[in-house]
């Protein structure tokens, strides 16, 4: 039996044509599937009940179950561990601000990027997530939030894995969950993280998809970027900040460098100026994010006092900086940490 669950109303249409079904009707089972999580067919009550049997002779709704839950002490943060129909399991983190409800999304089970500072990567990747997959990670939160009357406001794909290596699927994905039919959230709520997949950063640029685009730089130069991220050997600091400058220019939207802070590694004043001289004169902002220790990298948090004189150093260069307000540290909400948990034997 096919699931059709991540379809578009498209394919849908297409899939029931052969049944000689009218092709609003397919609309109106994404709408059941998407608005209303609907699980099974028997609930579509627009549907006439012979072909409700029908489909659910023919076709599932398989979404994602829950396998573990953590919740931060403040209540703020929430982890899940959410697996799919072939037994893979990812990662999704409901972060509650102010302003809404914002989760990340993962968009591989683990991942192949060798970063040194992540977890998701320690197992490295097992498989690509469909269209589908992430978006049952979404609907999944807001089925969990239905009971308090909210729902997703704000996204962002940077949980487990490397969007831009999964590019068809994850484009796809942010298609769907724009679409009035599925969740209607606007491109301007959802942002893409990479770790600087230049020709892939190219082509998103000329997508016309207004999206943000967060880059994971982690270091000012080559030698220390490449010390961290195995990917720098095929694309080079340089390579990656001149993609950056060309989304901005295309999208006229401003590109957001994350920086993860490490003690004694990339923390240094020398190092915030030499990231000042890198991103002078682009429509870009640096986000400072002291690192969450990973035990199996044994990798280090700098004092709160590093952490202000480096960000004071980007500023007195004009570089807007910000660091990251911590959600989550309590339950170790780091991408993969969750997940390694449960595959340690």
């Amino acid at each position: 039996m096919q699931n059709i669950f991540g379809l578009t109303v498209e394919e849908l249409t297409a899939l029931l044509r052969p049944w000689k079904v009218p092709a609003y009707r397919a609309r109106q089972i994404a709408e059941w599937m998407y608005q209303r999580q609907a699980e099974s067919f028997s609930v579509m009550t627009n549907l006439p009940a012979v072909l409700r049997e029908q489909l659910a002779e023919k076709l599932l709704i398989q979404r994602a179950s829950m396998l573990d839950r953590w919740d931060s002490a403040d209540r703020r943060t929430t982890k899940f561990l959410l697996a799919f129909a072939d037994g893979v399991a990812v990662e999704t983190v409901l972060m509650r601000h102010s302003y809404g409800n914002s989760i990340c999304v993962s968009t591989q089970a683990g991942c192949a990027m060798g970063c040194v500072f992540c977890a998701s990567t320690v197992h490295g990747v097992v498989r690509n997530l469909t269209a589908g997959e992430m978006l049952a990670q979404t609907v999944f939160i807001n089925d969990f939030l239905k009971s308090a009357q909210e729902r997703v406001d704000t996204m962002v794909l940077m949980g487990s894995g490397e969007p831009l290596m999964n590019y068809e699927n994850v484009l796809g994905f942010i298609r769907l969950v724009h679409e009035p039919y599925c969740l209607n959230l606007g491109y301007r709520n959802i942002t893409l993280s990479t770790s600087g997949i230049v020709p892939q950063m190219y082509a998103l640029a000329k997508e016309n998809l207004p999206i943000t685009l967060s880059v994971s730089l982690h270091a000012p130069n080559d030698e220390i970027r490449s010390q961290l991220m195995p990917v720098n050997k095929k694309y080079p600091i340089a390579a990656v900040v001149a993609a950056g400058r060309d989304y901005a220019e295309q999208t006229k939207r401003r590109v957001t460098y994350e920086y993860i802070l490490i003690d004694g590694v990339n923390d240094s004043e020398e190092a915030a100026r030499e990231l000042s001289q890198l991103l002078r004169h682009q429509l870009a902002s640096v986000n400072l994010i002291p690192i969450n220790p990973v035990a199996e990298r044994h990798l280090k948090r700098p004092s709160a006092e590093r952490v202000e004189r480096f960000a004071a150093m980007l500023e007195r260069c004009h570089i807007t900086a910000t660091v990251r307000r911590e959600m989550g540290t309590d339950i170790q909400a780091a991408c993969g940490q969750l997940r390694n948990q449960h595959l340690e034997p």
